[in-house]
């Protein structure tokens, strides 16, 4: 099969991201990928929830389902903003930097194996890719709607 014949490169990728989705249950014992996720976005300066939820791509309902999950496990602890009382800050606890490190060796044994038939110069290739795609879109998503092309 040619590339002319070869499914289009965005359902390749969706194929991809299924199978990292399938196999990360494998790889992150105990946590989600979205759990994960969430973890890798955090520090200990904490972050404002609404900048979670932008950058995980989640509505406001799902992400507070997500961090409850989190905050009952210990990972994170969330507090009011001292500026805005109504929003809030969340921070990764001491234990869920423990979790997060865990999670990090079970991620890099999950991208050995699937990205095996990359040499390492391939691999940082498609991660520069990737992340142009990525903050492509997300300084699209940023523009307001009448500034679109």
């Amino acid at each position: 099969m040619n590339d002319s014949e070869s499914p289009r490169l965005a359902v390749l990728l969706a194929k991809l991201s299924k199978t990292v989705y399938r196999k990360s249950e494998e790889a992150l014992p105990g946590i989600s990928i979205k759990d994960y996720l969430a973890l890798t976005n955090l520090d200990d300066r904490g972050v404002p929830q609404q900048r979670l939820a932008e950058w995980l791509g989640m509505d406001e309902n799902n992400l507070v389902l997500l961090l409850n999950g989190l905050e009952e496990a210990g990972s994170i602890a969330r507090r009011r903003d001292p500026d805005d009382r109504r929003r809030h800050i969340v921070e990764i606890t001491p234990r869920g930097k423990k979790v997060l490190e865990r999670a990090e060796r079970g991620m890099d044994k999950l991208e050995q194996e699937l990205l095996s038939a990359l040499s390492p110069s391939e691999r940082a290739t498609l991660k520069q890719l990737v992340r142009r795609v990525l903050e492509s879109q997300a300084a699209s998503a940023r523009q307001p709607e009448a500034a679109r092309p």
